[in-house]
């Protein structure tokens, strides 16, 4: 058959306009983006030099981050690094477990404990700060390794926060998991423990990654509990430490601030990029029972 000729108002209609939405929202994703990368190259330090996006470029801001004695750029990366690859890590571990647990086995309060997760999940952390400060300080009173002021205390407030949410997440991923898999395992002679590690976990890899991505994305940007909990220089994280470069009313080094949070981007860019074939599956999969 004869091809027909384009038609611009018709290819328009049909998918035309959906390619200029596109275009419109990319522009408009990227554009804090490109600004804050603008704004890190500026020497002069301010937000206001740098409204003519790429006006001036420098890397002065990014030697005076990195070299500045009294600003330990380097320690809050690496405690923020620290912080936020352990909480992923458990996280990921401690709910697939109970994920594990809600979908294969059958329990007294099995359902309770589903609905609770979901009715705590709808109110936000930061109601809790008051209590989770005085619990913490009654904590390190008696045991101050894990008490206020310590990253172990912080990673626990963490798991307690992410765990509810990325459970349910996990176990909506669990129940595409045909039992008839576990079965086959028990009838050679394999528990549950083994099934787990050997058999489950491998199934259900993209869940795991998607909830390694947010959990550490979450602990990398969380600034108020952190804020609360550790009180020294050196043990507290990067969103806290950067606020003190734009805290002071008379100067803020606008500059350097975006500078570091360039820095702070790379790793979870980096961890993103590694685990992006997960993500769509993963989300879509654990959106569903």
């Amino acid at each position: 058959m004869p091809k027909r000729p384009f038609n611009f108002g018709r290819w328009f209609r049909a998918t035309g306009w959906r390619h200029i939405v596109g275009v419109l929202m990319l522009l408009f994703s990227l554009f804090p983006i490109v600004f804050v990368v603008s704004s890190s190259l500026n020497p002069n330090g301010t937000l206001t030099g740098s409204n003519a996006l790429f006006s001036k470029i420098g890397l002065d801001s990014y030697v005076r981050i990195l070299t500045d004695p009294q600003v330990p750029f380097t320690t809050w990366l690496g405690n923020t690094l620290m912080i936020a690859g352990i909480t992923a890590l458990l996280t990921v571990f401690l709910g697939a477990l109970a994920a594990y647990s809600f979908s294969r086995m059958r329990f007294t309060g099995r359902r309770f404990g589903l609905i609770g997760i979901v009715v705590v999940q709808m109110f936000p952390q930061l109601l809790a700060v008051v209590a989770i400060f005085l619990l913490m300080s009654a904590i390190g009173d008696l045991f101050p390794a894990i008490g206020l002021n310590t990253h172990i205390g912080l990673i626990m407030v963490y798991l307690g926060g992410a765990l509810g949410v990325n459970t349910y997440l996990m176990y909506g991923f669990f129940n595409t998991i045909p039992v008839s898999i576990d079965e086959a395992a028990k009838i050679d002679g394999a528990g549950h423990a083994r099934i787990f590690f050997t058999i489950v976990l491998r199934l259900v890899a993209p869940i795991l990654a998607v909830v390694a991505l947010l959990s550490f994305i979450a602990s990398v940007n969380e600034f108020v509990v952190a804020s609360v909990l550790l009180i020294d220089t050196e043990k507290q994280t990067l969103a806290v430490g950067l606020t003190k470069l734009v805290s002071n009313p008379r100067y803020a080094d606008w500059s350097a601030f975006s500078a570091g949070a360039v820095i702070a981007a790379l790793p979870v860019v980096a961890l993103f990029l590694f685990l992006q074939k997960y993500i769509v599956g993963g989300l879509t999969a654990g959106a569903v029972k």
